[in-house]
């Protein structure tokens, strides 16, 4: 590991532009840093090799990022494991999954295991979360500015990122819950600044890729029920009506984000296997279900247990039109 990180240092130091030491820079706001570091994961061209620690596992990976004549190119591969990887190519993002068929969507960012601050509006999450200045450190071999992301509410998770004082990308993220706790890490072990990643990526563009997926447009279905509370923050997404693959039980569901967390509700009829209670929390992921007369509230996302447990309680559902038999029986 050790001489993992000093070839990183050597490497970055070989290709990057010299500048002055980041203790004579002028220290910007924790705002700044962040805008910064937003710009320069959307802007370089660069190579990133990191590690994503969860409480049982540590995934290795790799990512590509570049723009070449005004199109961004990115590359994610899992360097452990069967092969997997995605691919972007503009709007077209392409995944290779073992087990399944190649497929590509119509999308502009990818579903993959990258800090979700790196491209991510700040200005909006201003409104929602305190930018906080830590102060500085060392991460992957480089001076970082250390910077918390915390919630304003308290009913959310927060990061604390370690961010290059030269490149300004995220070298080290740490997903906290409500007591400081690590969740999970996204650590770099190497990385480079260089506009030949962009010459390598562009390549890209000549390959021949699955088909996009022309998916049917999905209706904002009318639902019967209505969630009261929510964090500060969280908008609709999405609303639909479905059936599960494997049961064919009727669902109804919606989703919800604030740009940097999601969450889904599922409301569906209760039955005799229905748990009355139940909550989970595995790594950043939170599961609560109940029942609320004789349907079952599953509320699942990014988000403490006790956050998901206020959103189930707050759902009501309409009640159903009442019809007189007189009314119901006369004719126009």
């Amino acid at each position: 590991m050790i001489k993992i990180l000093v070839g990183a240092v050597t490497l970055v130091s070989l290709l990057m532009p010299i500048q002055a030491s980041a203790e004579e820079e002028p220290k910007a706001s924790a705002e700044a840093l962040l805008h910064q570091m937003d710009e320069a994961s959307r802007d370089l061209s660069y190579e990133l090799s990191y590690i994503l620690i969860k409480k049982n596992s540590i995934e290795p990976l790799r990512y590509r990022h570049a723009v070449e004549d005004g199109k961004t190119y990115a590359h994610l591969i899992y360097l452990s494991g069967p092969p997997r990887e995605v691919i972007q190519r503009g709007r077209e993002v392409s995944y290779f999954e073992p087990g399944l068929d190649p497929f590509t969507i119509d999308s502009n960012k990818m579903v993959a295991p990258l800090p979700p601050v790196m491209k991510t509006n700040i200005h909006e999450l201003s409104d929602f979360y305190d930018f906080i200045s830590m102060g500085r450190a060392r991460e992957a071999g480089v001076a970082c500015d250390v910077i918390r992301v915390a919630p304003k509410d308290g009913t959310r998770y927060s990061y604390l990122l370690w961010v290059d004082t030269r490149s300004h990308l995220v070298m080290r993220a740490d997903l906290l819950d409500r007591d400081g706790e690590p969740l999970e890490q996204y650590r770099a072990v190497s990385y480079v600044v260089n506009p030949k990643v962009g010459e390598v990526l562009k390549n890209l563009s000549t390959v021949d890729l699955p088909a996009v997926v022309q998916l049917p447009p999905q209706p904002q279905a009318d639902l019967g029920w209505s969630v009261n509370w929510l964090p500060q923050g969280f908008e609709s997404v999405s609303r639909n009506r479905h059936r599960l693959v494997l049961t064919e039980r009727p669902v109804e569901s919606k989703m919800y984000s604030d740009g940097l967390f999601s969450l889904s509700i599922y409301v569906s009829d209760a039955d005799n296997y229905t748990v009355r209670e139940q909550l989970v929390r595995q790594g950043r992921r939170t599961l609560h279900s109940n029942v609320v007369g004789d349907k079952e509230v599953t509320v699942v996302g990014d988000i403490p247990p006790a956050t998901a447990r206020r959103i189930a309680e707050s759902i009501t559902f309409a009640k159903a039109p009442v019809v007189s038999p007189t009314a119901e029986g006369t004719k126009p």
